[in-house]
């Protein structure tokens, strides 16, 4: 079986990295067609003039037929805008999208760029629509988030099946080894969809435990006027986030309150749970797919300080719950979210197709 990974995608995202590594290990040739747009780009969805150029570039690009033979085309995140040229490309062959997202969702729901009802909220549900209807299997990482595309789309139920994000097995495996003290660590993008106000406000509830948040984006301005408590580091490369995780007493997950952020399990979460680390992220109907609280992780209401802060007190207080947490959790990562489950599930898929 040969697929083509095909688009604009982000080739470091972890979900399309981890997609395509997947699927190799599960023995399937995985061939790219990929233009560059939006590797690196911090702020991928701040798309001006110059970004819409590239963008029609890389479009005209894509759109010359490839030599090479495939059985099926992948269009992974961020391609919404890839679909109109990939089922050209596809022809009678199937295509999937792995979309993790709506664009109307991310742009007007939970980053506020743009207003409910808008114009231009209207012409991204459009996108979505149309994107999600082009292809013949969409992709989701939740069921809950399943349900979502599936309205979204107005599609059939059965056109779209679910793969969870999992880890990148190779960076991500056990080892936690915590440092004293203490530290709660959270990484990832500081947007809405996170939580960071809770993250800050329950810190400043638990002034005894430290929390070391790294990376930045839309909120940083919160972390300007952050707790003593609280370490700020913008930035690490990826390939040290395994190590970070693996010292910390405990790694924190997802708190906001958005509709999206109750559907998703986000990268950080698997990564936690594949390195061994106690995780604590909010109790949504995505999260109780995968997750049992008090066994392998310790789940508490969204956007709720109080609580967050006192589940940190409690695995800082409580080394052997934390150490349990730590192995049950990845206990089901392996079972679950490991690189070689996710591949036989990923060819699975595929073959279901053809």
């Amino acid at each position: 079986m040969r697929i083509l990974f095909f688009g604009t995608y982000e080739r470091d995202y972890p979900r399309n990295a981890q997609v395509a590594s997947c699927l190799r290990r599960a023995g399937v040739e995985v061939a790219e067609r990929h233009v560059a747009v939006w590797d690196r780009r911090e702020h991928k969805w701040a798309a001006g003039p110059a970004m819409l150029g590239r963008l029609a570039l890389a479009q005209a690009r894509l759109a010359r037929r490839p030599r090479e033979r495939f059985d099926a085309v992948l269009v992974g995140y961020p391609g919404h805008l890839d679909m109109p040229v990939a089922r050209r490309i596809a022809g009678k062959q199937p295509l999937v999208f792995n979309p993790l997202v709506s664009l109307g969702d991310t742009l007007v729901a939970d980053r506020g760029r743009f207003r409910p009802g808008s114009i231009t909220a209207r012409l991204l549900r459009g996108v979505d629509r149309h994107a999600l209807r082009s292809a013949d299997l969409v992709i989701a990482d939740t069921e809950a988030n399943a349900d979502f595309l599936a309205e979204l789309g107005a599609l059939p139920r059965e056109r779209v099946a679910v793969c969870l994000v999992g880890a990148e097995d190779r960076l991500f495996n056990g080892g936690w080894v915590p440092s004293e003290p203490f530290t709660c660590v959270f990484v990832g993008k500081l947007i809405p969809l996170h939580g960071v106000e809770t993250i800050l406000a329950a810190a400043r509830l638990a002034p005894g435990v430290p929390f070391r948040v790294i990376g930045s984006g839309q909120l940083d301005r919160l972390l300007a006027t952050r707790p003593p408590n609280v370490e700020w580091v913008r930035w690490r490369p990826y390939v040290e986030l395994p190590a970070e995780l693996r010292r910390a007493g405990c790694a924190l997950g997802v708190f906001g309150t958005s509709d999206k952020a109750r559907r998703v399990i986000p990268n950080k979460a698997y990564q936690a749970l594949a390195c061994g680390v106690p995780l604590v992220t909010a109790k949504t109907r995505g999260a109780l797919e995968l997750l049992v609280d008090g066994e392998s992780a310790l789940l508490v209401e969204p956007g709720n300080p109080t609580a967050l802060a006192a589940a940190v007190e409690r695995l800082a207080s409580d080394p052997p719950l934390a150490r349990r947490l730590g192995e049950r959790g990845l206990a089901v990562y392996r079972a679950r979210a490991s690189e070689d489950v996710l591949g036989r599930r990923w060819k699975q898929l595929f073959q279901r197709l053809l």
